[in-house]
Parts: structure tokens; sequence; C-alpha cells
């Protein structure tokens, strides 16, 4: 299909967790038509799309038939076979691109890619065996973390490696296989960029928002990041910008940074589709995250990213089900705050189950209403 994808077509998403169903709740707004293809059924995305495709990725019989019945595929989750990738633009657009998923999906490609590229990031060697585990540390140092070259997300697939006789039970615990040792981050904050590119290679920022995880797992955004230099601020978009344009990216993703206690800025990783930290764009944008995405792969204008209010976010996870369902009344309650469930059958602890969004005159209050709102979501 030459020139853009418009209102009526049918846009089809690989993945069918949280961010498919929010592009499909945006996509579904705007006119389009939404089709999910993972091997899972009922669920949160195929439950607002027109159509679920339930197959192992590997199914490329069934891909074709996905590809057949789309105007373009975009991604929400990017451990995506390249095999799945190939057979698709063989029919129909793909983005945000081979190159991006295949070198945003693979730590040590990543790594690799940020290095030769000249962003900066944390010294870093490849690690293929215990003997290369032992001669990295000698290099490096410890403490170091120790990660699964792929399939790593939410800290899952990496361990930290305080001291180097704690190297077997590290290679143990990781089960082996190609790996990345980086040395350990004495980092004083963690922030992020999400933004979009679009097919013209035109690109749009949400600016810097700082982010708090706990057990490895986003916890809260804050909207806009406080206290960081007008300096720093501009070198996070620029080595942003700098990053979709290597990869040749199309869509929305996001950057991740650690900032140094000197200021210095270190890129973590990179997300080649919405974020998490980017959820707040939903209530507190001009364009949220999703419907960028969705202009951006269809080949539309790229909408407006300024930011309403300050805004806060907050993970629900299942951890706040221990008790029993929460407390939504009490939760919306608060004012100003805004309730996101992704329509996950169980509640698994650590397990991403929904979101609030608080919107503020600053963003420290935004910060209170989201943590006050979601302790309310538990029983006494």
């Amino acid at each position: 299909m030459k020139g853009p994808i418009l209102p009526g077509a049918t846009v089809g998403v690989l993945g069918s967790g949280q961010l498919g169903r929010m592009l499909a709740l945006a996509a579904r707004r705007m006119g389009y038509r939404m089709q999910t293809f993972s091997p899972d059924s009922g669920s949160p995305t195929g439950q607002v799309s027109d159509r679920e495709w339930t197959a192992a990725y590997d199914d490329l019989d069934a891909v074709e038939r996905f590809a057949r019945g789309v105007d373009v595929v975009t991604l929400e989750f990017e451990n995506i076979p390249s095999s799945v990738v190939e057979t698709l633009e063989g029919f129909v657009p793909v983005r945000p691109g081979r190159t991006a998923l295949g070198t945003t999906q693979h730590r040590l490609r990543e790594k690799t890619f940020l290095r030769g590229a000249g962003f900066p990031t944390a010294t870093f060697r490849a690690v293929r065996s215990r003997g290369e585990l032992d001669g990295a540390l000698r290099e490096i140092g410890a403490p170091a973390v120790l990660k699964t070259a792929g399939f790593g997300y939410d800290g899952k697939g990496q361990t930290r490696i305080g001291a180097p006789e704690e190297a077997g039970r590290a290679w143990e615990a990781l089960g082996g296989g190609e790996a990345v040792l980086e040395e350990w981050v004495d980092f004083e904050r963690e922030v992020s960029v999400v933004a979009a590119r679009g097919v013209g290679g035109e690109f749009a920022h949400y600016g810097v928002v700082q982010n708090t995880h706990r057990n490895h797992i986003l916890d809260l955004t804050v909207v806009p990041a406080q206290g960081l230099p007008p300096e720093t601020v501009r070198e996070a978009v620029e080595i942003s910008r700098g990053v979709f344009e290597e990869l040749g990216l199309v869509g929305t993703a996001c950057v991740e940074f650690f900032v140094r206690a000197d200021g210095r800025l270190l890129v973590n990783e990179v997300a080649p589709r919405p974020h998490n930290s980017g959820h707040w764009t939903i209530d507190a944008a001009a364009t949220s995250q999703f419907e960028q995405q969705l202009r951006a792969v269809c080949g539309l204008p790229l909408g407006d990213t300024q930011p309403l209010r300050p805004a806060a976010m907050a993970n629900l996870l299942g951890d706040l089900w221990v008790g029993g369902e929460p407390d939504w009344a009490a939760v919306l309650a608060h004012p100003g705050v805004s309730l996101h469930l992704y329509g996950k059958a169980e509640a698994r602890p650590g397990r991403k189950m929904g979101h609030l969004t608080a919107t503020a005159p600053t963003a420290e209050e935004a910060v209170r209403l989201a943590e006050g709102a979601r302790r309310s979501s538990q029983h006494e």
C-alpha cells in the first residue's frame, strides 16, 4: 500500500499484552480495525481487537494468513523470531523494522550497536563460557551484573556478582549460554525518553521522565523529571534521536538511561515499542504514545507531544490482589486519578495488572496523589 494507511484500514500487532491493548483502543477510536497475533487466547489485546490469531510465532503458515488480512504490522513485544518478520515483509510493511527489532531484542547486539555508534554505555564484555566470565570479571571488576544476551525484561535474566567467587553461582543461575557482563553503575537516578519517528524520518519526543524501580520492575514514573539540568535533558533527547535514526526505527520507542552522580548519561536499554514509562501520555499528553505509534506506522503526521499537566504513573502489580480484589472505589475517590486495568485473568506477584495516572499542578502533588490512591486500594 503506497501513501498513508488511513482510518478504515486494518492494523496487525505481534504480541497480545497490555501494550497491544492500549494500541488497539487508540486505533478503534481513530476508526482503524485491529488484529493481534500471539500464542495466547482471550488476551488483553484480543479482548478489544476485531480478530485474535492464536498460533505459535514460528507457525509461518498462520503468520502468512495473518499478513494477508492486514495493511501494516507493528509490535508490542520484541522477542519475535526474525523469520516471522521476514515472512510478514513479503506482504505488508512491518514497523519498526527488522533492523530495529533484531538489534534491540538481543542485549549483546544492542550494546555492541550502541558502542559502535558512539552512544554512551556502561563498560561491558561478551561472555559465552565460564572461562570468559572469569576473564571479563578480571577486566571489569566486581561488583558487576551478568545478563542473558536475549529474552530479558523487568529484571529477568540477570544477576549481580558482588565478588569474583560468586561467578560460578551467577553462571549457573542464568543457565549458561551467551551473556553480557556489565560494570555495576552507581547511578543517581534512572530516566527515559519516549519518542516516535515517522516514515519520513520526522521525530517527536515526550521529554525526559524519571523512573523508580522496585525489584527491577518499574514502580513509578514522574513527569517531568525533577531537578535535571537543561543540558542533561537536551543531551538525553539528542541521544534518543540519534538512536532512532541509526536504527531506522519507525514507530514509538523508548531509550532508558542511567544518570551518574556526576550528571553523565549512560544508555541502559532501548525498547522498540511503547514503554511502561510512557503510559502517563494517555491522560496527560496531547497525543498518547499509542496514538503516536499508530500515526507513525501508518505514515500519518506525528501528533503533538506537549504534556498537558505534571503527572505521575504508578504500576499496579498482582501483589495488590493478595487480600482480594483491590478497592477501586477508594482509588477513584482521589481527584485527578485515572485507573487503567489490563484485562488479565490471573493476578500474580510481580505481574503488571494495570496502572494509575495522577495529574496535578505540580509533579510532587501528582506523586502524592498516585501513591495515595494506590495505597487506598488495599482493604483494611
